[in-house]
Parts: structure tokens; sequence; C-alpha cells
């Protein structure tokens, strides 16, 4: 254990590393900050390594998610601010401005109490200073060697491989703890049962939280408990107000071309 530590923050600090981003924002910084609200997911699509490596087990657009604990309105300085778990320096605090060149998701819970909120926010918050579980890393970078013969259904417990201890997370596990916290569902286990009134009643669905650390970044876009939320639709999208390049007049280079 005392060996893979060191080789872990080695692999940590190389797979993290951002490379030349081959997409592009799809919601102006602005729009985004003035949207998110405090309790909402957000979705990123990373450009490490180490993103590559979670895309292929999950087979999902989304490599990292962030919760918001402070939006526009709850600011002290009115821009929002998020919580994440880094596979460089733990589970900390940043700026919605980390991610103004990414392609992001907005991923709202729906139904929960301002206090249930508050919860939710002082439970990551309360997770400050964790520690990334690097052998999460470990287990992760023999996908950028190979891609080793693991059946579908599987892949997703490849997540949970890491040493499980209660004072270290990957992000999407972090999350989802808190929102277990607090008794919201993501994707939990459905169990249907009879009820008392013969063959003709209903069926109750009774349900049961799957282990965090199974949950992955893409989980709250699936989910049917959250609200996908697009900052150009949220602030009034107008199609006939854009403005389309051969509408405009031409110049007069152009027109003798």
């Amino acid at each position: 254990m005392r060996l893979l530590h060191p080789i872990g923050r080695w692999l940590a600090r190389r797979l993290a590393a951002p490379r030349p981003a081959t997409h592009v924002a799809t919601s102006r910084m602005n729009r985004l900050a003035t949207t998110l609200r405090k309790g909402d997911v957000l979705l990123v699509e990373g450009t490490s390594r180490f993103a590559t490596a979670i895309r292929y087990i999950t087979q999902s657009t989304w490599s990292h998610s962030a919760l918001c604990v402070a939006d526009a309105t709850t600011a002290e300085d009115g821009r929002p601010l998020l919580i994440e778990a880094d596979v460089v320096d733990g589970v900390r605090l940043l700026p919605l401005a980390a991610y103004a060149h990414a392609h992001t998701r907005i991923c709202r819970p729906v139904g929960l109490r301002g206090d249930e909120i508050d919860a939710l926010v002082a439970y990551a918050r309360g997770r400050l200073g964790q520690q990334y579980d690097l052998r999460n890393i470990i287990d992760l970078a023999r996908y950028l060697l190979a891609e080793p013969p693991v059946p579908d259904r599987y892949r997703r417990r490849l997540l949970a491989l890491g040493s499980g201890e209660p004072t270290r997370a990957i992000c999407s596990s972090l999350i989802a703890a808190a929102f277990e916290s607090v008794r919201y569902p993501i994707l939990p286990d459905i169990e249907l049962t009879g009820q008392e009134g013969g063959a003709d009643a209903p069926l109750r669905e009774i349900l049961h939280i799957r282990d965090s650390r199974l949950y992955a970044p893409r989980d709250f876009d699936t989910s049917p408990y959250f609200r996908i939320i697009k900052p150009t639709l949220d602030n009034g999208f107008d199609p006939h107000a854009l403005v389309w390049a051969h509408t405009l007049p031409a110049t007069r280079g152009e027109a003798g071309t």
C-alpha cells in the first residue's frame, strides 16, 4: 500500500493533465452562471487521459461531475461555487470559471426543499480535504494501455475497485453519497411488490439505494429524477432572432466574386 500511494500520485498528475480540446463550450459562461442553482450537478466532458478511460468504461460523453454549493444568488461575490473530487488535489472548492471552455450539462434535482439542499451541500462541504482514491487511478490506468476483455455489464464495477476507504472518494461517488444523505434517488434499484387487495391490486415500487461507489457521471444525465437544464433555452431562446451568415449584406470584396 505504501508503494501504491506514490505510484498513484504520479499517475494522477500524468493522467489528469489536460490535452487540446476537440470540442467547444455549449453554453456561454455568463448564461451558465445565471442558470446554475445550488444543488445542481454539473457534468463535464474532460480532455485528459483519465477522462478518456472514464468515457470508455461508462460509454458516455461525461467524464467528471461537480456539485454547485453556491449559485449567483447565494455566493458572496455573486459567482457560482462548485465542489469536486479532483484526482490530484482531492475534494476541493473551485469557481465555475474553471470550466469556462468545457462542454457541460446541468442536471437539476426536483422537489427538494431548501433545508434539504442545505443538508446536501453541508454533506459535500464536510468532505473538503479528503483525498481522491488513488487506487482507483491505478485500476483505470490499464485501460489506456489495452482494453481488457471485460463484458459491458461488469465495467461499471471497475469504477469501485479503489481502496473503498471512507476518507477517499471519486467525483461521482462523492456527489451520489451527498444525495443519498438526503434520500434523493439517482438510479435506485426498484423492487416491485404486491399490495393487499388481491392480484388486481396495483404494484408498489420500493426503492433501494445502490452503493454510491458504483455511480458514474452519466447516471445523473440518465436518471429520471434529474431535469436537464440548458442555459440557452432557459434564458429565453428565440430562433427568429438568430443572424445567419448567408443573410448578411455582401461586402464590397464579396460583391465581385
